[in-house]
């Protein structure tokens, strides 16, 4: 009887080394690093002035890949300010080979956010953590856009160096984005996609990581 005691013993010790093993195994033990990111500031059409959010997106090197980060924070140590942006939450998307992660939802409930120094950590699953400093301290010296479309012609109101139409279908779903060469003109010569139902002006200007959106209106 003891014999095959033992040798449960040895089995149940066996199954547990096995678990621990892959436990262990499954956690990384690797630091990810932000190794570039940006913060963009991008103004809202509000009801009396426009509303602020920062966009925030990063590239990680990670050796276990993108599936194997959790939480990505922003914090404003100065203002005590904290968002969290977990796994299921972030955007993603992938330019030039490289994906990046990231929210454009970074906002305060009133006023302007702060400029100055932000400090991003990123947290992998197994617990691993990478940080970098950002710095926003840009301010808003364009007027906010506007943009008009009556009887088939469009008129755009607007001090920013680049222009853009974000189209969406009926239901509001996202169809393109439409390069403006002109700030007025006709909307036929704009060849928008038939589906097309509003419209919204993007007016950018990237040398400051600076953009704003108008409220949509009908193209009709």
């Amino acid at each position: 009887m003891s014999f095959f005691r033992k040798n449960e013993k040895f089995a149940v010790l066996s199954a547990v080394f096995a678990a621990f093993f892959t436990l262990f195994a499954s956690c990384s033990t690797s630091k990810p690093e932000i190794s570039y990111g940006f913060i963009n500031l991008v103004l809202y059409e509000g009801e009396s002035e426009p509303v602020e959010h920062f966009s925030f997106f990063i590239i990680v090197d990670d050796e276990d890949g993108i599936e194997n980060l959790d939480e990505l924070y922003l914090y404003n140590d100065k203002e005590q300010l904290r968002w969290k942006i977990k796994n299921d939450e972030w955007v993603s998307f992938v330019q030039d080979n490289k994906t990046w992660i990231g929210s454009r939802s970074i906002a305060i409930q009133e006023g302007r956010l702060p400029r100055g120094v932000y400090r991003a950590v990123l947290v992998n699953k197994g617990g691993e953590k990478g940080e970098r400093l950002f710095t926003y301290d840009a301010d808003v010296f364009r007027p906010f856009p506007a943009i008009e479309i009556e009887n088939g012609m469009y008129t755009i109101k607007s001090q920013w160096p680049s222009n853009r139409l974000v189209c969406y279908d009926r239901a509001g779903n996202y169809i393109s984005t439409v390069d403006l060469q002109s700030l007025s003109g006709s909307v036929s010569q704009l060849n928008l996609p038939s589906a097309v139902s509003t419209v919204a002006l993007w007016a950018d200007d990237p040398a400051y990581f600076l953009s704003a959106f108008t409220n949509v209106i009908p193209v009709k």
